[in-house]
C-alpha cells in the first residue's frame, strides 16, 4: 500500500477557518489570551484557590473544548485544591504504571532530574491503551529550569480535516490496537508484566473517533501505545500510522507553553496530544499531575 503524505505547502483552508472562528468567541467571567492561531489560550481572571461558580465553571470548560488547551499562571494551590479543581470535571484516575511520590494516590508527580531523566518527549494521547481513556489532564508546575522544558500541544482535530480526502477515506471505520506493553511494559518483569495485561488488557480504539461535546472529529492513534490497525496487515498498518503519527509535527497544529512555578497547563486529551521537551537535563523540572477520566471513544 502507497501512503501519500501531506507535503503541500502553503496554507490549509481549515486552519483559516478554525483562526475566524475562535476569533469571534467572547467571555464573560474569564480572560483569554490566545497562544496560536489555532489551539491554546492563558485564561486569567480566576483564582484556583477558591471554588469555582457555575458560571466560571461553564465558561472555563467551554474554554477548554474551544482551545482544546488552556493555561493558567500564579497559581500558588495546595494538593488538595489542585485536585478539587480537577474534580468539578469529572472522576480522577490513578496511573498504575508511573512511579510517583506524591502523598495523593490521584497524584502523579514528574521530578525530572540528572539521574531521572525524562522521556515523555514523543507526541502522545495520555494512557489511550485505557478501555476509556482519559478527558484531560491538569499538569502544575512547582521547580522549572531556568531555560527549556517547555510543553509543546498538538491539534488533533485540525491534523485529521487537513488530512487529504484520500487518506480520510482510507481511515474511515477503521479501528487500531492501543496497548500499555509497547511502552510501560519495558519496565516491568514477566511476571508482573503478565498481571498487568489481565487488568489492562489491549484495547480497540478507533483511528478517527468523534467529541461528545462539539461533534468534532479527531485523530486517535499515537505512537507509545498505538499498535496496529484491526484487519491490515502489518506492514500496510505500520505504514499508515507511521503516516498519521506524522501529522501531531506539523508546527501549524501546534502551541508551546513556557513554564513557569505555579503555572498550570489543562488540556483536553481526546483532541490534543502533547510533548515534553527534554532539552533542560541535567536540570531539575518538577511536576504534579491530576487526570481526569473520560469516555470511551466513538
Amino acid at each position: 500500500m502507497k501512503v501519500q503524505h501531506n507535503l503541500t505547502p502553503g496554507p490549509r483552508q481549515y486552519l483559516k477557518e478554525r483562526h475566524e472562528r475562535l476569533d469571534r468567541l467572547s467571555w464573560s467571567n474569564i480572560g483569554v489570551k490566545r497562544i496560536s492561531p489555532c489551539i491554546g489560550a492563558e485564561i486569567d481572571g480566576v483564582d484556583l484557590r477558591q471554588p469555582l461558580d457555575s458560571k466560571t465553571f461553564d465558561e472555563l470548560y467551554a474554554a477548554l473544548l474551544a482551545y482544546r488547551v488552556i493555561f493558567f499562571r500564579d497559581q500558588d494551590i495546595s494538593s488538595n485544591q489542585h485536585m478539587d479543581f480537577a474534580k468539578r470535571f469529572g472522576e480522577l484516575e490513578e496511573h498504575p504504571f508511573i512511579p510517583s511520590d506524591a502523598p495523593d494516590a490521584e497524584v502523579v508527580r514528574f521530578d525530572k532530574n540528572e539521574k531521572m531523566v525524562g522521556v515523555e518527549n514523543i507526541w502522545h494521547s495520555d494512557v489511550s491503551w485505557r478501555e476509556i481513556p482519559s478527558l484531560g489532564s491538569v499538569l502544575r508546575a512547582h521547580i522549572v529550569p531556568d531555560i527549556g522544558g517547555d510543553t509543546l500541544f498538538a491539534d488533533m482535530v485540525a491534523a485529521y480535516e487537513c488530512l487529504d480526502d484520500e487518506t480520510k477515506a482510507l481511515i474511515e471505520g477503521k479501528r487500531a490496537i492501543n496497548d500499555f506493553t509497547q511502552s510501560f511494559g519495558a519496565f516491568l518483569d514477566p511476571g508482573e508484566l503478565a498481571r498487568q495485561q489481565k487488568k489492562f488488557p489491549a484495547v480497540e480504539h478507533p483511528i478517527v473517533r468523534t467529541s461528545p461535546e462539539t461533534g468534532e472529529r479527531s485523530l486517535y492513534v499515537n505512537a507509545p501505545f498505538t499498535s496496529h490497525i484491526v484487519g491490515m496487515n502489518r506492514s500496510d498498518s505500520d505504514a499508515l500510522l507511521g503516516r498519521l503519527f506524522q501529522e501531531a509535527r506539523v508546527p501549524e497544529y501546534q502551541c508551546r507553553f513556557k513554564w513557569q512555578a505555579n503555572s498550570i497547563a489543562f488540556w483536553d486529551n481526546r483532541v490534543a496530544q502533547h510533548y515534553a521537551t527534554n532539552d533542560y537535563w541535567p536540570q531539575r523540572r518538577q511536576m504534579d499531575r491530576v487526570t481526569i477520566i473520560g469516555d470511551r471513544p466513538v
